[in-house]
């Protein structure tokens, strides 16, 4: 009898393979992260290993030119995933939220979700080696009881939990619903990335 797939998980996969623009963008995630007390304070205060502009900055894009230009190719990007998915939408995904990490070395994020958007996603501007993959987690967990632990060497279809390994200028776009983390690094260096929503 054959076997079918059923209820699949997308991950788009993508570059950004300018150098000036990935390179206009870490200078300015490095001048926020000097500059934005107030971010500074919230990375504090919630014990973020570094710095995000998660909860003080939302007009990156009218900000910052090098925003502004990240933000018309996230759209593009964000709509072919949104065909792909098969989305019955009245109009392309829209950009809801964009904010930036610079997550120092070692430093980790633990498993959450994106409420409220469509299509979540993640671009790595800095990222040396070793400095931490984003892991993420089959969506049945939570419901499969006593199902027994796969083979090392299944397929990644097949796997609870799946990692990248970030890179400069990777992109990676998911259903917001999709839980993921970021896995502690052991390089050295901070890590560099963009992370946005879609409605």
């Amino acid at each position: 009898m054959p076997v079918r797939s059923l209820f699949v998980t997308h991950l788009y996969e993508s570059e950004v393979d300018s150098a000036a623009l990935l390179a206009e963008l870490a200078h300015s995630v490095r001048s926020f992260a000097v500059d934005d007390n107030a971010g500074r304070g919230w990375s504090r205060e919630h014990h973020y290993p570094g710095y995000t502009s998660y909860a003080s900055l939302t007009d990156l894009p009218k900000r910052d030119p090098a925003f502004a230009e990240l933000a018309r190719q996230l759209t593009r990007h964000a709509a072919a995933f949104a065909t792909d998915l098969a989305f019955d939408l009245p109009r392309k995904p829209r950009l809801d939220s964009l904010w930036v990490n610079l997550l120092t070395g070692g430093g980790q994020h633990s498993g959450h979700i994106h409420p409220h958007s469509i299509i979540s996603g993640t671009l790595y501007v800095e990222a040396p080696p070793q400095s931490g993959a984003i892991r993420f987690e089959d969506p049945r967990l939570p419901l499969m009881m006593a199902a027994p632990t796969r083979l090392d060497g299944a397929a990644a279809e097949l796997q609870t939990f799946v990692s990248v390994e970030p890179r400069p200028g990777l992109l990676l776009l998911w259903e917001s619903w999709l839980r993921h983390e970021v896995l502690p690094g052991s390089g050295k260096g901070d890590r560099l990335s963009i992370s946005f929503n879609f409605a």
